[in-house]
């Protein structure tokens, strides 16, 4: 069977490590692959590889490593087919769902390839009499990364690109359950000219992840998870000095004003609450509907778009499926017992997914699409990131109520409302206490050239992913303040200097 190793140094290297774990095909259940679980020094040794190359890839100039991410762009649009179809093998999300994560990513990518604009800085001229003033932003150093199973590629290209471009050289820790498509990546950077060293990959779990927190070379992480895991790495890399974006969880919300398009809604929340299985962070898991007439006309059309969709393997059909399957079994498991709870806890359980089967892949980490209605702010099932095909439907009396819930909620990551009112949209983006938000959009996610990021428990530390905030992360101010004087007479001053 074969074994994933590391990406170091510009090759992909074996693991000596006794540790591993099992990656496996989601639609059928099937071992394909181990992983290597990085040991302690091999996660130093690419620490090491990183800090030794930033030395020459700091000092090559912005132009040329944007040139650098142009043909790396270029590559990917080229391999766009079979990267897709690595990420479907292993994560399971359909092959349409796996392209448009590429996309998503590539745009990252094409942002990147405009640092030297971004890169530019200030310049103040005669801030006093023949003294100028102007900032530089250079590179932090080594970077690490550590990403979720749900992107495999476009998380970590959130990160790595715009790390790279300013100058910076890079570690890279994916998930162990879906590894193999970042290392091809990797082999695509060093295609697209990428010297040796500059950006490497460590498999591993916890133990890399310390290693990476702790070690004084490394000097920014940026993680994207869960909120528990997202607090420890901000707290632990935060205390050894290091600079952390850590994003966490997500519990999305949706209002549906009386005067929505149903169609509009129903068509936006399939692809919302369903799409990938609901293993987004940007996911919309929960439909606030104003009024019991809002609600009764969503869940009627809801309903039959659910009877219509197909769930399938992610490749291999004729006509390919809606939906994929979760990423493990132990996943899959976890959100079946989210379900039995909302029965339990007494929502109205409309579209059952429990037990769903799909035929020649009965092993499969299959669930259906799963319907609530009448769920209610103390339930588990809303209260808590369940990261499956689970949309609950909560039914408010008035707007000022649905602003209340989301509000109240710890996590603030995306949101959005439709509605035909201006007034009330224009409220909803002014009231509402989350970092991205939607008006008439099903999930509200950023342009490249824009923060993505979301607020409260849902984010740990003040910069977020991409965008400008992206290139501050990576990159230190310094200002410069400089006189050129020519046989001027000067005398001591003690006292605070200021510019006349």
């Amino acid at each position: 069977m074969k074994i994933v190793g590391n990406y170091i140094n510009g090759e992909s290297v074996a693991s000596a490590s006794t540790r591993t774990a099992p990656v496996f095909n989601p639609a059928t259940g099937e071992q394909t692959k181990l992983v290597s679980l990085a040991t302690v020094s091999e996660t130093e040794a690419a620490i090491s590889i990183a800090e030794q190359a930033f030395h020459e890839w700091s000092r090559v100039s912005p132009l040329n490593r944007a040139r650098v991410m142009f043909r790396f762009k270029a590559l990917l649009e080229q391999n766009i087919d079979q990267l897709a179809e690595m990420i479907t093998l292993e994560h399971g999300k359909v092959l349409s769902d796996a392209k448009g994560e590429l996309t998503r990513g590539m745009e990252v990518v094409e942002f990147a390839c405009g640092i030297p604009h971004l890169l530019k800085g200030e310049h103040s001229l005669n801030v006093g009499r023949g003294v100028d003033s102007f900032s530089l932003m250079q590179p932090v150093g080594v970077c690490a990364g550590i990403s979720p199973f749900n992107f495999p590629v476009m998380v970590p290209m959130w990160m790595f690109p715009i790390a790279l471009a300013c100058g910076n050289t890079f570690v890279m820790k994916p998930s162990e359950k879906d590894p193999s498509v970042i290392m091809r990546v990797a082999e695509l950077l060093k295609e697209a000219g990428l010297p040796n060293g500059v950006f490497n990959i460590i498999n591993g779990d916890k133990e890399a992840v310390d290693v990476l927190l702790n070690d004084s070379r490394v000097q920014a992480v940026s993680f994207v998870g869960s909120t528990p895991i997202a607090e420890y790495i901000y707290a632990t890399g935060s205390k050894n000095g290091k600079r952390v974006q850590a994003l966490g969880g997500a519990k999305n919300h949706m209002i549906m004003m009386p005067d929505a398009e149903v169609d509009q809604v129903t068509s936006a929340l399939m692809g919302a609450a369903f799409g990938s299985a609901g293993e987004r962070c940007m996911a919309i898991s929960v439909a606030v509907c104003v009024g019991d007439e809002t609600a009764d006309r969503l869940i009627d059309k809801l309903q039959q778009e659910i009877a219509d969709m197909r769930v399938g393997p992610g490749s291999g059909l004729a006509e390919e499926a809606h939906m994929g399957p979760l990423i493990s079994k132990v996943h899959a498991e976890k959100v079946t017992g989210y379900i039995n709870s909302g029965v339990e806890e007494g929502a109205k359980l409309v579209v059952d997914g429990r037990g769903f089967k799909v035929d020649k892949h009965e092993l499969g980490y299959f669930i259906g699409p799963t319907l609530f209605d009448d769920v209610k702010p103390g339930m588990r099932i809303y209260k808590e990131e369940i990261f499956g095909p689970v949309l609950a439907v909560v039914r408010v009396g008035s707007y000022q109520e649905a602003i209340e819930l989301i509000n109240s909620h710890e996590y603030g990551n995306g949101t959005t409302i439709f509605t035909s009112d201006g007034d009330s949209a224009r409220q909803f983006c002014e009231q509402v206490q989350v970092g991205m938000v939607g008006v008439n959009i099903p999930i509200p996610v950023p342009m490249a050239f824009h923060s993505f990021g979301g607020w409260k428990r849902s984010v740990f530390g003040p910069l977020n992913m991409h965008g400008n905030d992206g290139v501050r992360f990576y990159t230190k101010m310094k200002t410069v303040t400089a006189r050129w004087p020519k046989g001027q007479q000067t005398t001591n001053s003690f006292s605070m200097p200021t510019m006349k």
